[in-house]
Parts: structure tokens; C-alpha cells; sequence
């Protein structure tokens, strides 16, 4: 903004006039920005314009959550989600058009990837949703102070974003910086670095450089106690195995805004929420300080997949707990409107061809396939000794999962 302003032979505080008026009181109309001089707002009326994101479609959920699909151009739409808490507002807000990453679990992957956001793109789901929702009795504040002579609302509604929607946010690195600057910006949104928090999927290179350029809360999408079984369910993992995942994430919490960092893990029936996976996690996390966020799958079309039954989560969840780990489940929210976690669906023009490229990978592995099927039904018929060892759990996981791309 400042660089903006230089441009147009203007002095630096003009920027800072700007940000306060877009971003903190959600302005839009030149005319209404009254401390600016009125050749500055004749050069900007002439010049700029201050835009939301189209709005498709409004949902909202018996439970107060509330989800938006914004039109992002060429065909593309994204979703954001904000969910009222009583002591919090979160905001969840998408990266990408789609996503690459094709996680088993996720049904932004499931559509393929059209295209990054750009920062405005990222930010702009920001901006409409606090602004909008200021307006709007029913959602959740929390007060606070501002310090802006006129300013005539009490409190803000967001208080908490996290980068958790559509798309892997390290893959779109820069403009997902330059976004979160502006939502850490006294000047702009002045959220805590506690507040903002990035998920991945473990993209190792750029969690180093974000610990260096911006760093804000982190939570790690792992969803698999071994390389074997995560392989399946985070394709990334091939790239960036779990010893160097968990390397980057040592080095990442000196620079930390908390003392510790989140590790999610989608609980699928079956697949990875047997007690011999709760204590194999253990084993992986132990010397690493974190919380351990436990969430029921969300079913979405052509998953294939189950949620884990809420006896077979307590269980893991008591197993965790009595090695001493720090965990939480986390309650379903919007599920009625398929906002919840993993169910974020927008609408993406596929460039990566995912469904295509899917197809013609099962025609070419039939035979291996058929080979799986055999080498399961064996596993079956193994004694129940067997089912206590992890590495056998982990190979008749993997393969129950490659039986469901027949």
C-alpha cells in the first residue's frame, strides 16, 4: 500500500489512512474516506476500486455456522466458513481453487486444482466476512476497544482465522503471506499471531521458511501413525516422509507463537483408529510438544470412507491421554450444510484432471489390484495374535483402502 501511494506522488501516511479505512472499518466507497484530502480521492476514484468477492451462495447451519461460496472468476468458486463460539469467532478461509494435494479424506481434493488465490483473493474472504457480519445480530462478538476516533462498532466479530479451507496454504506461499501480514497488521485486522493459524499437509520446505518470514500458529494435517498407512492417505508424504515432517516441525517451534503445535488426525473407521495406531502415535509424538486434535471424518460422496464409531474415538482418545499426550476432540460443526471439516467443495475447473488421471490408473493396476484383494483375504485369515502388531494393522489398512479404487 505505502509503495501504492508513493506512486501516485503521495506522502507515506496516506497508506496507513487507507488500510485503517478498507480494513479495520470495511469502507468501500472513495467518498466516505473523509480525513483523506479530496484530490487524493479524486485521483483514487479515477484509479481504484474497492471490491468484495461475488457471493454465490449464503448458508447457514442449525448450529449458527455459517458458510459462503465466492465466485473467484473463469468458472472457479471457493468456500469460507465462520464458526461463532462463546468466547471466539473463527473464520475459515481458503488458499486455492481446489487443491493438489488429493488427501484420501478431503473432498476439495477429490475435485482437482484449478489455480492459487491471489492475496486479495485470500484477504478479501476476510474482509467480507467481518464487515458483514458486524451487521448482522445474530453473530457471535467479542468486544473490544478501538481506539479510532468515530469508530461506532464496540467489538469485532472474527477473532480467530485459520488457513484450513480449500487448498494447501505453503503451496501458494507468497500471496498466503502477504495475507496473513495484513490480518497481523495493527493497521488492518491487528490479530494475534496466536489467533492465525496455517494447517499443512507437510509441505517441509516451506514450514522452515514460514518459521523465519511469518510465523503464526501451526497445525499439521498427519492422519497416520507410519510413512506406510500415511502414504495412502496423504499422497505428500511420498515427497516429505514423517522423519523429515517431524524434523521441520522441531525446528519451527522455537519460533512459535505458543509453545507447541497442533497435529490433526481425521479419525476413519478402520483405517487408523486401532488401539495398536493410538500407542504407535504416541511412540511418533513423544518428544515433540503438540496437541493432538481428534476429528470425526466428515463422509463426503466417492470417499468410500467411514467415521470412526464415538466408542472407538474414546478409546483412542483414552489411550493418548494415559501416555500423557496432550488431545482434544473437536465437536462437529455445519455439518448440515457441509461446512465441516474435509467437506469443502467449491467449484473448480480441474486442471490436474484428477478423476481422469484416477481411471486410467486403475486400468493400468487391475492385476495388481486383484493381487491386493488375494493377499487381504489372507490377512484375514490370520489369527487374532497378528492384529495386535502395528506393522501388520498398518499393511491391512493400506490395502483395504486400495480395494475401495477397484
Amino acid at each position: 500500500m505505502a509503495a501504492y501511494v508513493a506512486g501516485l506522488n503521495e506522502k507515506p501516511f496516506r497508506a496507513k489512512q487507507l488500510m485503517q479505512w478498507i480494513h479495520q472499518r470495511g469502507v468501500s466507497d472513495i467518498n466516505e474516506m473523509s480525513d483523506l484530502a479530496k484530490s487524493f480521492r479524486a485521483t483514487l476514484q479515477d484509479k481504484v476500486e474497492v471490491l468484495s468477492l461475488p457471493v454465490i451462495k449464503d448458508e447457514h447451519a442449525t448450529d449458527g455456522t455459517r458458510k459462503w461460496l465466492l465466485d473467484v472468476g473463469a468458472g472457479n468458486a471457493v468456500e469460507s466458513v465462520f464458526i461463532p463460539e462463546d468466547d471466539r469467532g473463527t473464520l475459515c478461509i481458503s488458499s486455492q481453487a481446489g487443491c493438489a494435494v488429493n488427501c484420501r479424506f478431503c473432498s476439495t481434493g477429490r475435485q482437482g486444482f484449478s489455480r492459487n488465490l491471489t492475496a486479495g483473493e485470500i484477504i478479501g474472504q476476510l474482509w467480507f466476512a467481518e464487515h458483514l457480519l458486524r451487521n448482522d445480530p445474530n453473530a457471535i462478538r467479542r468486544i473490544e476497544a478501538y481506539p479510532t476516533p468515530g469508530w461506532e462498532h464496540t467489538g469485532r466479530v472474527i477473532s480467530n482465522v485459520v488457513m484450513m479451507g480449500m487448498g494447501e496454504p505453503l503451496l501458494n506461499y507468497d500471496n498466503v503471506v502477504t495475507a496473513l501480514r495484513l490480518m497481523l497488521d495493527d493497521k488492518a485486522y491487528g490479530l494475534s499471531r496466536r489467533r492465525v493459524t496455517v494447517s499443512t499437509s507437510g509441505v517441509v520446505p516451506m514450514i522452515d521458511r514460514l518459521a523465519q518470514d511469518c510465523p503464526v500458529a501451526l497445525a499439521v494435517s498427519l492422519h497416520a501413525p507410519n510413512d506406510q498407512l500415511r502414504d495412502q492417505l496423504v499422497p505428500l508424504n511420498l515427497k516429505y516422509p514423517l522423519r523429515e515432517l517431524l524434523a521441520a516441525c522441531e525446528r519451527y517451534l522455537p519460533f512459535a507463537p505458543r509453545d507447541f503445535l497442533t497435529f490433526e488426525y481425521c479419525m476413519l473407521d478402520g483405517v487408523n483408529d486401532s488401539d495398536v495406531q493410538a500407542k504407535e502415535l504416541v511412540r511418533l509424538l513423544a518428544n515433540i510438544k503438540c496437541k493432538i486434535n481428534l476429528i470425526p471424518f466428515n463422509p463426503f460422496p466417492e470417499s468410500g470412507l467411514k467415521r470412526s464409531s464415538a466408542q472407538r474415538i474414546h478409546a483412542f482418545f483414552g489411550i493418548l491421554l494415559d501416555a500423557g499426550m496432550v488431545a482434544t476432540v473437536r465437536k462437529t460443526r455445519g455439518d448440515d450444510i457441509a461446512a465441516a471439516c474435509g467437506q469443502l467443495a467449491g467449484d473448480v475447473v480441474d486442471r490436474t484432471r484428477v478423476r481422469e488421471r484416477a481411471v486410467h490408473s486403475n486400468q493400468i493396476q487391475l492385476d495388481q489390484d486383484v493381487d491386493a484383494k488375494a493377499d487381504a483375504d489372507a490377512l484375514d485369515a490370520d489369527d487374532e495374535e497378528q492384529e495386535q502388531e502395528s506393522g501388520y494393522q498398518s499393511e491391512r489398512s493400506v490395502q483395504w483402502l486400495k480395494k475401495l479404487d477397484d
